[in-house]
């Protein structure tokens, strides 16, 4: 029975730390678009989108407090503005009369786990996760 225990452990042990990175980057990804959309709103006097992106992943173990980019690996973020016609309706529908055109800020952040015990044919042992978050700007 304890090699059954064992495996089930590190399954578990495995899903759990994958969980909670995908959890971090997607807040990251959500903080990168907030921050980048207030200072487009109000000014550059507020935190970068890679320094709040980092600051919702410094918990895991390869990013940690140390890593101060957001290009390359573990940890990448990409910003692009997206303009009217290719943002996304998020249900407001056509009802709204916007005063001028909306656009969009779009943030993916892209995170690489550290090598974790592989689980042959469910877990390769490390992982790239991928999210992003879009966030609606009226000018």
């Amino acid at each position: 029975m304890a090699p059954w225990i064992f495996f089930l452990f590190v399954g578990v042990f495995d899903f759990g730390f994958y969980a909670y990175a995908a959890i971090c980057t997607q807040n990251a990804a959500r903080a990168a678009v907030l921050s980048a959309a207030q200072s487009n709103m109000v000014g550059s006097a507020l935190p970068q989108p890679c320094t709040m992106a980092l600051n919702e992943l410094n918990m895991l173990p390869n990013v940690g407090a140390s890593s101060g980019t957001c290009s390359g690996t573990p940890v990448n973020l990409t910003m692009t503005t997206l303009n009217g016609s290719s943002c996304p309706d998020q249900g407001l529908g056509t009802a709204v009369v916007f005063a001028s055109a909306p656009f969009c800020m779009q943030s993916a952040v892209t995170y690489q786990t550290i090598p974790l015990i592989p689980i042959p044919g469910i877990l390769m042992g490390q992982m790239t996760l991928t999210r992003t978050a879009e966030m609606r700007i009226l000018q």
